[in-house]
């Protein structure tokens, strides 16, 4: 959770008005258990959006955004319905034992952020992933790797970018459901 990505996209969150709820998985750190093998992870991440709408108004919006490894857990509890939107920062779908992102309900707002020379995402799937997720807002970093080393800022921007009209479309739709003016 102490991640220099996962701390700039908590900003950039913050700074759009959101609340923001960053946390470890299981044995990672000073939290208690041990890998889940992804499974247990996401149900860390279910916990955790259970948690945060409980805090917040029925009307809320919940985005989960995830980085590497927690971008794919984002993904599968995303693809469960458990959020409104999803964004996924450097998806690790270059390595071999990593599995596919799922489907992920539509229209539900996807953002999809990799670096250039992101080593563990390589161009030729980032291509595929263009291919795959017509619907979804794919924005590639000029000139960074995996950890967006001196990329940070130009980072925060293409979540910026993708969060307010996001927030904005939520919102709006849940005013529509609800009978509010918006």
């Amino acid at each position: 959770m102490d991640n220099p990505v996962v701390v700039r996209i908590a900003e950039v969150a913050a700074d759009a008005g959101s609340a923001t709820l960053r946390f470890n998985f299981r044995g990672v750190g000073r939290s208690t258990g041990a890998y889940g093998g992804g499974t247990g992870e996401q149900a860390d991440l279910a916990a955790v959006v259970a948690h945060l709408r409980s805090l917040l108004s029925p009307d809320a919006p919940v985005i989960a955004a995830g980085y590497s490894f927690g971008s794919l857990v984002a993904a599968h509890v995303a693809a469960g319905g458990g959020v409104d939107a999803v964004a996924l920062v450097a998806p690790p779908l270059g390595l071999g034992d990593t599995r596919p992102l799922p489907e992920l309900p539509t229209p539900m707002p996807v953002l999809i952020v990799v670096g250039e020379n992101d080593e563990y995402c390589p161009a030729e799937v980032v291509e595929r992933l263009r291919a795959e997720r017509p619907t979804a807002t794919l924005n590639v970093i000029d000139g960074a790797n995996h950890f967006f080393f001196g990329k940070l800022y130009p980072l925060g921007e293409a979540f910026t970018a993708w969060l307010a009209p996001t927030l904005a479309r939520l919102r709006a739709g849940q005013a529509r459901r609800s009978g509010g003016a918006g």
